[in-house]
């Protein structure tokens, strides 16, 4: 791998849609710079210290959020002299989102008052009244052309369905849930999954014209959903409970034909393989060196405390896992599916179970079995799946990579001083890795593997 040198941020980044581009936060400066030089292309300035940014689908607009002032800046990259400011006045806004004709933008008013489409082509404006969420409640079909919304009245959860040609409302519907949690397309834009909050589990299948497909509850008492994901081929619905259990439905009967139990305790029969990340102070040999008392002295007074060598150690099986128990009498317990993910290929699957954040569990769909179990020393901060083949990064916060394939797990150290690695994410092609730092953020080149998976840990 190679790593560029290290550059300035203060809050968020993101690459391009075509991976061409990464648009950096500097306080009230938006800087685009090129994904290969990491060259500045354009700057901008904004009214305010920007708290979030969001790519246009197209890559010629980008959006800032100001959400302190609050309002929305937008950014054209071949236009440059062209400027958009969108204020809602006392109502404020909360978040905002780009639509996929990359024309229009959503913004959600604060207390979920309205949801308003604004035109950058008219500057036409369409209002969507009672949003269940600023945030979530907002999905997409694959291929650009309905929006489903997420709306709460006379205590009751509906979902609209507009256009997003004209943004007219072309059905309401109401869903069979206490507390909407989100919602979200299928890949095949053929059915709409809905879950509740973490106080009733249910998980319920909706055909676009409002017909409920399937229910699915798992239990009754305790806390139910905390995650739920699709699959990229559209095939598999997994849904991560607070149990510490994740399901996975089928599209065909949205039936559970997998259950994945994380356990603290790893016990035989297992044929997973299991990585655990271990120190190695770095052993010099300097026998046959002959220094002066001097450069000695002056060399130990500036060098670091320690060498360290990080590797992974193959476990055998039984083991024990790190377990953190959630203290009973406070809210929000750190237990449960957290963290899920999907390779492309959608044969494998990582999930994190919050009561366990140090471990990564990797579940191989095509075998229903454990395929690999990553045991870090610190809780993971984030996992991100190659978008071009079979391989899992993650991040700890320390000065290292984590990579897995099924060929095997390696550890990759960031070449650049006191730069510790508390997220990351890939560019859509898999070809460079945006790492951040907290103040800092710096790009990987990324080798491509080959279609066996084979990857040797000397790249």
């Amino acid at each position: 791998m190679e790593f560029t040198e290290a550059y300035k941020q203060t809050g968020p980044c993101c690459f391009s849609p075509n991976s061409r581009l990464v648009a950096v936060a500097v306080d009230y400066r938006l800087v685009i710079r090129d994904v290969l030089s990491l060259k500045v292309v354009q700057l901008f300035s904004c009214m305010d210290k920007i708290s979030y940014i969001e790519w246009a689908l197209d890559s010629e607009y980008v959006l800032c959020g100001l959400y302190k002032k609050p309002m929305i800046q937008a950014w054209s990259l071949r236009q440059p002299e062209w400027t958009c400011k969108i204020d809602e006045g006392p109502a404020g806004i909360a978040y905002a989102r780009w639509s996929p004709d990359s024309r229009h933008i959503l913004t959600t008013s604060e207390f979920q008052l309205r949801l308003t489409v604004w035109s950058l082509v008219n500057t036409a404006c369409v209002h969507v009244q009672w949003p269940k969420h600023a945030s979530k409640g907002v999905s997409f079909t694959r291929d650009g052309q309905f929006a489903a919304i997420c709306t709460r009245r006379d205590c009751k959860d509906y979902i609209n369905l507009l256009s997003c040609h004209t943004w007219e409302i072309m059905g309401v519907f109401a869903v069979d849930t206490l507390d909407l949690s989100d919602i979200e397309w299928s890949p095949d834009d053929s059915a709409i999954v809905v879950w509740d909050s973490p106080l009733d589990y249910k998980v319920l299948i909706y055909s676009p014209d409002g017909r409920c497909l399937s229910k699915y509850q798992a239990y009754e008492s305790g806390l139910g959903v905390k995650s739920v994901s699709w699959s990229p081929c559209g095939q598999f619905l997994a849904v991560g409970s607070y149990d510490q259990v994740l399901r996975v439905l089928n599209h065909l009967t949205w039936k559970v034909f997998a259950e994945f139990t994380h356990l603290s305790n790893v016990r035989n029969p297992c044929c997973a393989a299991v990585f655990k990340e271990v120190d190695e102070p770095l052993q010099l040999n300097m026998s046959d060196l002959s220094l002066t008392d001097d450069f000695v002295r002056q060399n130990s007074e500036d060098a670091p405390e320690g060498h360290i060598q990080v590797r992974y150690d193959i476990m055998e099986v039984p083991i024990t896992l790190p377990f953190q128990k959630p203290p009973p009498d406070k809210p929000n317990p750190k237990q449960g599916i957290g963290l899920m993910s999907w390779s492309r290929d959608s044969q494998y699957i990582s999930t994190r179970n919050d009561s366990m954040p140090s471990v990564i569990w990797i579940w191989d769909i095509h075998h229903l079995e454990l395929a690999a179990i990553l045991i870090q020393k610190d809780p993971i901060r984030a996992a991100a799946w190659d978008p071009a083949c079979t391989r899992l990064v993650l991040c700890t916060g320390s000065s290292q990579l984590y990579m897995w394939t099924p060929s095997g797990a390696y550890c990759v150290s960031v070449p650049l001083m006191q730069f510790n690695v508390t997220d990351l994410k890939w560019n859509s092609d898999g070809s460079c890795l945006l790492l951040k730092d907290k103040e800092l953020f710096c790009c990987a080149a990324v080798p491509i593997l080959p279609d066996s998976s084979e990857y040797g840990s000397d790249d």
